[in-house]
């Protein structure tokens, strides 16, 4: 089994993955279509980031590819839709870095209210600007949360510590942490907060949810973070809003467009203002994060690999079952059709076979099916599936 990981995945995960006695093949950088598409060939597993690009083309031209592991929250680099048709379970990390970003919003929080960035630069540059004009606490100001889910949350409970009042706007209702209350609408949320923090993913819905219409309805002299994706702010608008004074200040952690390695050039409308505070995707870049972002999904490829659980895969049926001793384990994805198990019943029947455990499970277009059967039909049994016409991949865990 050879797993290919790219984007210099954390030592962790190698240490978990040679331990197991997988064969690895480790690159520091992303690659193209392309290159992907040619450098696959031969590995089963595949390990990225955020800036790898896993397209339609990719996938379909490496048809031994078993998962994928996204070493990061979010899968909009991935083709998700491609690779459960392609039986390619994905699986990320959503909850190991969640405290690094939650900590790094934190601490803009303060940084914008103090001008910290900003007083900084100045002082750098021989400028002396002690004043108290435009600086604030921020006990007693209010904090608007967009999207109360695994970092949106923990936020929440860590600004209140700090004396913040804390609401909150989710598109799926969420019972409210601490002392936070829920807001039925943006517009609401907008006009009430002194800070907007965004933690939304990359949807149709979610882009360029703020943009010059929601910038006018924040409140004027509020501070905006995103630390979510870049697309769901409208960066040249934003500018704007700076420059007019609207918006007292800015983080910004993520980028419509950004550089596919640290060699390339960045800009940004962005650059230059005052008061704004520009970072390199770096919300979930803590050793902390890393190491354990590299365990989670090191973990999830042992348990698919070696015993066909998918459970946390983003893509695909979420499957656990104890592997029996005796037993050799068949793992089936197959397209989710009517007739499908009546089929592979059959084949069992015709070959006599003792099924010890059997599970199934749907996903949209695919159904997974893990089946334990005696160590002497292993081999034949799945054989014999893989040449049904529904079959899309079959495996023996032994």
């Amino acid at each position: 089994m050879k797993i290919l990981l790219l984007e210099n995945i954390h030592p962790k995960t190698v240490e978990i993955l040679k331990n197991e006695g997988f064969e690895l093949e480790l690159l520091k950088t992303a690659l193209s279509e392309e290159e992907l598409c040619q450098k696959l060939k031969g590995f089963q597993v595949l390990g990225i980031r955020s800036k790898t690009q896993i397209t339609e083309k990719v996938l379909t031209s490496c048809p031994d590819l078993l998962t994928i592991g996204a070493f990061c929250i979010g899968t909009n680099q991935i083709d998700v839709s491609t690779a459960y048709r392609q039986g390619v379970p994905v699986f990320n990390a959503p909850y190991s870095n969640t405290r690094s970003v939650a900590e790094l919003v934190l601490c803009e929080i303060i940084g914008l209210s103090r001008k910290l960035f900003y007083l900084n630069m100045q002082a750098q540059q021989g400028v002396w600007l002690k004043s108290s004009s435009d600086s604030y606490e921020v006990r007693g100001k209010t904090l608007g949360i967009i999207g109360y889910g695994h970092i949106g949350s923990q936020i929440s409970v860590l600004a209140e510590s700090l004396g913040l009042q804390v609401y909150y706007y989710d598109v799926i209702k969420k019972l409210p942490l601490g002392n936070s209350k829920s807001v039925s609408n943006l517009s609401d949320l907008l006009k009430i907060s002194d800070f907007v923090t965004l933690h939304v993913p990359e949807t149709e819905q979610t882009k360029n949810m703020i943009g010059e219409v929601e910038l006018a309805q924040m409140k004027k002299g509020s501070y905006l973070i995103n630390a979510s994706r870049g697309t769901v702010v409208d960066i040249e608008a934003l500018a704007l809003a700076i420059k007019s004074k609207h918006i007292a200040g800015v983080a910004i952690d993520v980028f419509p467009q950004e550089p596919k390695n640290n060699n390339e050039a960045f800009y940004t409308p962005l650059q230059g203002l005052e008061n704004v505070v520009l970072t390199p995707h770096i919300g979930g870049s803590t050793e902390e994060a890393q190491e354990a972002i590299g365990i989670e999904v090191a973990d999830s490829f042992v348990r698919f690999l070696k015993r066909g659980a998918t459970l946390g895969a983003v893509n695909f049926p979420n499957v656990d079952l104890p592997m029996l001793p005796t037993c050799h384990r068949i793992v089936n994805v197959h397209k989710n059709v009517p007739g499908v198990l009546s089929e592979i019943n059959k084949v069992v029947s015709s070959m006599g076979i003792n099924i010890s455990a059997q599970y199934l499970s749907t996903y949209a277009e695919i159904g997974y099916l893990v089946m334990d059967v005696d160590q002497a039909d292993a081999r034949q049994f799945r054989d014999e599936i893989s040449k049904l016409p529904t079959s899309i991949k079959t495996r023996v865990l032994f």
